[in-house]
């Protein structure tokens, strides 16, 4: 196996420039880098990095907003001039991301062995996805692999901000039902307890909220193991279940429907359909290369098949906006607006108003999410420990016949 080695060159411009190369001596080392126009300095022999020893031990991710500064700033330095090895290199040493700056350096040592960019970064599928792959190959063919990167760079900066829009109407609800679980919890555990004691001093008949609350007290209390294993195991089932392909369609079509957070889940696949295809189309992708791409990234069941549906038609001759009518997933508007784009030629613009449209409509649904849910979960904490409480108290209303 070919160790890596760490150079320092003077270049034609005599010029310092540093960088790493993989070869099975420092020897071969040596003669590529004459042969690339260099005069060898000092060439040592790398050890194993500690950041690709992390990676298998913690396995971080590159994140979204990692691959946007990534992209925008090697479209400028490609922009440029520099060449595709000095821009790789000079990234691959000032990325923060450890994870994306191991990836750089892979995808740097097959481009100087030979291999086209879009191949070096097609072997990194966790990194680059089908869309990142198919755009940079695009643009490697048209020569304008700068314009395209600047695409992906505000393709993937839509959804990061996207994914921030719907994780903020998220976070609140999600952290007040936390919260009324743990005191419900721990009002079960700890206090409701304590009045079982006193009341089966008391005799008598208690209310039957009372009797409810005290019984689901003791099977807590006696099974909170068990109980916390059951928890943890049907969240564990449900995950595997929605990996299968019948369990993940049924659960797509579930959240579609759920009220209030359905239309939420539907404009954001809309948003990923339209400004997906139309990155896709813009880049010179061809049209049944995008729809697939589209059809991985949409992250809906039901989208999905629209859009397999839809490059079916295509495949045949129709147009985009035929087979789309046929599927409740896309409204009027979108079909209309893509029938317009393709009778005038400009999909791709028509798509972007898609989106741009969707995006407004996400922002709208997300503010009144946020100002619904907040007085809805302080009325669901309220009544959850308000009627324990009442619960509670109820057999105190009746004291003294329980006493006689």
């Amino acid at each position: 196996m070919a160790d890596t080695y760490r150079y320092k060159v003077r270049d034609r411009s005599g010029k310092i420039q540093q960088g790493e190369l993989e070869a099975d001596s420092t020897m071969l080392v040596a003669n590529k880098l004459r042969q690339m126009g260099y005069v060898p300095i000092a060439i040592d022999k790398r050890k194993k990095s500690a950041a690709k020893k992390e990676l298998h031990i913690f396995k971080p991710k590159a994140k979204l907003k990692d691959l946007a500064i990534f992209s925008r700033q090697f479209a400028v330095m490609i922009d440029s001039g520099l060449s595709l090895l000095r821009a790789l290199s000079i990234l691959e040493e000032q990325t923060e991301n450890k994870v994306l700056a191991v990836v750089l350096h892979e995808v740097r040592t097959d481009v100087e062995k030979g291999s086209s960019l879009s191949a070096a970064l097609a072997r990194h599928p966790k990194v680059f996805n089908k869309l990142y792959v198919a755009m940079v190959r695009a643009g490697e063919t048209g020569g304008v692999l700068d314009s395209v990167l600047l695409q992906l760079a505000d393709t993937i900066e839509k959804q990061v901000e996207l994914r921030q829009k719907i994780k903020s109407a998220m976070t609140y609800p999600v952290a007040v039902l936390c919260l009324v679980l743990l005191i419900v919890t721990a009002m079960l555990l700890f206090i409701v307890p304590t009045f079982k004691n006193l009341y089966s001093d008391l005799g008598g008949t208690l209310p039957a909220p009372t009797r409810i609350l005290l019984f689901i007290s003791a099977i807590l209390k006696k099974w909170f193991p068990i109980v916390i294993a059951l928890q943890f195991g049907a969240v564990w089932l449900f995950k595997r279940w929605i990996t299968t392909e019948k369990g993940r369609s049924a659960w797509d079509i579930f959240k579609l429907k759920v009220p209030v957070f359905g239309k939420l889940v539907h404009k954001t696949a809309l948003v990923r359909f339209s400004r997906t295809l139309a990155s896709l189309l813009r880049a010179g992708v061809p049209i049944l290369e995008s729809l697939d791409i589209t059809s991985d990234t949409v992250g809906n069941t039901v989208m999905v098949r629209a859009v397999e549906d839809v490059q079916e038609g295509v495949r045949t001759g129709e147009s985009m906006a035929t087979p789309l009518s046929k599927h409740a997933i896309f409204p009027p508007m979108v079909v209309q607006m893509i029938a317009v784009g393709e009778e005038t030629g400009a999909v791709d613009t028509m798509l972007d108003k898609i989106g741009e449209f969707y995006e407004q409509e996400v922002e709208a649904t997300v503010d009144a999410l946020t100002s619904l849910l907040e007085p809805l979960l302080i009325v669901v904490m309220g009544a959850a420990v308000g009627g324990m409480v009442v619960a509670l108290y109820m057999p105190m209303f009746n004291i003294i016949n329980l006493i006689k």
